[in-house]
């Protein structure tokens, strides 16, 4: 196999990649539902419906699944409400990160790759959870849902921390478990690498066509 040249920027998605968030998240999911008195999820169908943002979430656990099943603004206006309250409170009780992570995090820092944290949990979120895991201190930018005009996939969260960084795309790779991170890093000009354990709504994460895809974060190193 060949080897991707190493990147002088690596930007990182925090839910399923680095981060098993999904414990936290389906708790909060299913204290939303259960304070409007709708049958609660679960964490095995709440694993599937993650990747998309907060409003994409509710909208998929109030429908069943079904993320066009409900319109009323209201009722999607209360269960943001719900859920951030729940999840404000309970972000990182049973939240883990994956083994390997630390590891090769320092091994990227000895190597002078610059790492940028880009996510579409909102920032509120983001912060903290990064903090409270011990994850802050390695990256030079975080970057929320929220933080700018557009999303993943949207490049534009990418391409503003190569630009911000003063890198070429050519020069930058995005880590992610999802079809999000993969459109985004591609839509970019970023090598686009895939973590296998994460979410994808149930997918295999190859059938997205990334650049390359690790079973483990030990397996990073092997790529450059």
């Amino acid at each position: 196999m060949v080897k991707i040249p190493m990147p002088k920027l690596i930007s990182i998605d925090l839910d399923g990649t680095l981060v098993d968030s999904v414990p936290d998240l389906a708790w909060a999911v299913d204290s939303t539902l259960s304070a409007m008195h709708v049958a609660p999820a679960g964490v095995s169908r709440v694993r599937n419906w993650v990747g998309n943002g907060v409003p994409m979430l509710l909208r998929r656990a109030l429908g069943d699944g079904d993320e066009n099943a409900v319109h009323d603004k209201q009722v999607l206006t209360q269960a943001r409400v719900l859920f951030d309250g729940f999840y404000g409170d309970h972000f990182a009780t049973d939240s883990t990160v994956y083994e390997g992570v630390f590891d090769t995090l320092r091994w990227l820092e000895s190597q002078d790759v610059k790492l940028a944290l880009i996510t579409n949990k909102p920032i509120g979120f983001t912060v903290p959870m990064l903090e409270a895991l011990g994850l802050a201190p390695f990256f030079s930018w975080t970057l929320g849902g929220d933080s700018l005009a557009s999303a993943k996939p949207d490049p534009m969260p990418l391409l503003h921390v190569a630009n911000d960084a003063g890198f070429s795309p050519t020069q930058c790779a995005h880590i992610g478990d999802s079809t999000t991170d993969i459109k985004a890093a591609k839509n970019a000009g970023f090598s686009a690498i895939a973590v296998s354990f994460g979410y994808n709504h149930g997918r295999p994460i190859a059938e997205s066509n990334p650049d390359r895809v690790i079973d483990h974060w030990s397996e990073l190193e092997k790529l450059f």
